[in-house]
């Protein structure tokens, strides 16, 4: 095989229509804005014209979005707080798309400064020999985002910049802002910059963002470099650190205009909307699995045994969907392999029985209580079967369901499990009174494949199961069999 080499970053090309020179912009009419007054007029225009605000953001509409679109329209920099997964840095991101598509800087400013509102000595010098045949360059909003994640090494210097040695031995003064390296933030400079995990900051840095934060300028090596920075900035925290392993010193949220409470979807139907964006599925994943899945994510967030600090993040129920999925994918590879002749090869469908597998795989994405160490597959593994039999009462409550249970009534049983295809399950039961009512309460009733009737099918068996109606087996090979009363 051939060396896999990572996709070349794509850098937006400028459209040729875009005035050259400071005159030509000025010509056309252009108006210098600050970041804020321009993320305030471009959120104006997409309310005015019902343009959606935020792509890809699920389950804020009319909690967290209203007081974000709040903090930027009085100018307001932001810390987003709220526990692990509930989608601050997706949001701290979409902040982007509200930037002018493009904006005019100073070619090779490492400030990205406006050619109407120069910085620097050296810039401002720049523009006044020029004048109206300076050339100017475009800077797409895709660059005019940073972002750091708090880490206790981060240092002022990686933040704000430090002292070049080498360009002071070269014969400038330490007055002299050409002597300094710049840091991210000022490289942010007309931009959007985020620092994620704010409190794992140590104190000692974070009192470097005081006067980025309200007066807009910057210090390096104890002297005053006046450089008044245009900048929104954006914060990431979650509750628990804000209070106890780290902290967001006093003076620094003092200057924080909003402090925005994030939190895990609110209802059921926004938990599967969220898992349905993000989710990669290999395989198809019928709506009433996915459902099992979003319950189970709710479930145990919500269990006593779950350190509610930590909180389960989103990436829970979305890589369990992926898991699921995967198990699938597998079992369909693996029937063709073992049952090569028979004729069409099995779809890959996901069944309620593959979710089996996510609690173990996904135990280590759950803070569990001290009290349940060594329980917590236990612990998941109830969760499951709690979320399968709600998912059950909620689509074939009122249902009859007495054709499945008279399967097994004469002493038959019926296996199902990880490698047993749709065609084997669906011999075992036959032509079965009332499939037809439960396909189409699933959403399945147009004509579905065999490989969705046999997910229904085991969706069934394991329901009448969990609701006492149904005997369960585990065979030593790993086969289900369901049988007898529950």
């Amino acid at each position: 095989m051939g060396r896999v080499t990572a996709p070349t970053p794509v850098i937006p090309v400028p459209p040729a229509d875009l005035p050259g020179t400071l005159g030509a912009l000025r010509a056309a009419g252009h108006q210098y804005r600050t970041v804020k007054q321009e993320l305030r007029d471009n959120l104006l225009a997409r309310m005015r014209s019902g343009e959606t605000r935020f792509p890809g953001i699920v389950g804020y509409d009319d909690t967290v979005l209203p007081e974000v679109e709040r903090a930027l329209l009085a100018g307001h920099d932001m810390v987003l707080l709220g526990e692990r997964g509930q989608g601050k840095t997706r949001l701290i991101r979409a902040l982007g798309a509200l930037l002018d598509e493009w904006t005019p800087v100073l070619p090779g400013s490492v400030l990205n400064e406006h050619p109407m509102h120069p910085l620097t000595p050296a810039s401002r010098a720049q523009v006044a020999e020029a004048g109206d045949e300076l050339p100017i360059g475009w800077l797409h909003r895709s660059m005019r985002y940073g972002e750091k994640l708090a880490t206790p090494d981060t240092s002022v210097g990686d933040l704000i910049g430090d002292v070049d040695p080498i360009r002071i031995a070269q014969g400038r003064t330490l007055g002299d802002p050409e002597t300094i390296h710049f840091g991210l933030v000022p490289r942010t400079n007309r931009g959007i910059f985020a620092v994620n995990e704010l409190p794992d900051l140590a104190e000692r840095i974070q009192v470097a963002l005081l006067n980025v934060l309200e007066e807009r300028d910057i210090q390096v090596r104890g002297y005053q470099l006046r450089l008044p920075l245009d900048l929104l900035l954006v914060a990431s925290a979650n509750p628990e650190d804000y209070t106890n392993r780290g902290r967001i010193i006093t003076p620094l949220k003092d200057r924080f205009g909003a402090e925005i409470r994030t939190h895990y979807p609110v209802e059921l139907e926004l938990e599967l909307a969220l898992i349905r964006q993000e989710a990669d599925l290999v395989a198809d994943v019928p709506a009433h699995v996915l459902e099992v899945l979003a319950r189970f994510a709710r479930a145990v967030r919500e269990s006593p045994s779950v350190d509610p600090r930590s909180g389960v993040s989103a990436r829970f129920a979305i890589a369990a969907a992926e898991t699921v999925a995967g198990a699938a994918l597998r079992r369909a590879g693996l029937l063709a392999a073992s049952h090569p002749s028979e004729g069409r090869p099995e779809a890959a469908v996901a069944r309620v029985g593959d979710a089996v597998s996510v609690t173990s795989t996904l135990r280590g994405k759950v803070e569990f209580e001290s009290g349940e160490e060594g329980r917590e597959t236990e612990v998941l593994a109830h969760l499951l079967r709690t979320a399968t039999a709600e998912t059950f009462r909620a689509h074939l409550a009122g249902l009859d369901l007495s054709g499945f249970t008279a399967l097994v009534e004469d002493g038959t049983a019926i296996e199902t499990g990880e490698l047993v295809s749709a065609a084997e399950l669906l011999r075992q039961v036959g032509t079965v009174p009332g499939l037809a009512k439960v396909l189409d309460r699933l959403g399945l009733g147009d004509a579905p494949t065999s490989e969705e009737a046999a997910a229904a099918v085991e969706f069934v068996l394991e329901g009448l199961h969990l609701t006492r109606r149904l005997g369960k087996d585990v065979t030593d090979s790993g086969r289900t069999v369901y049988g007898g009363r529950g």
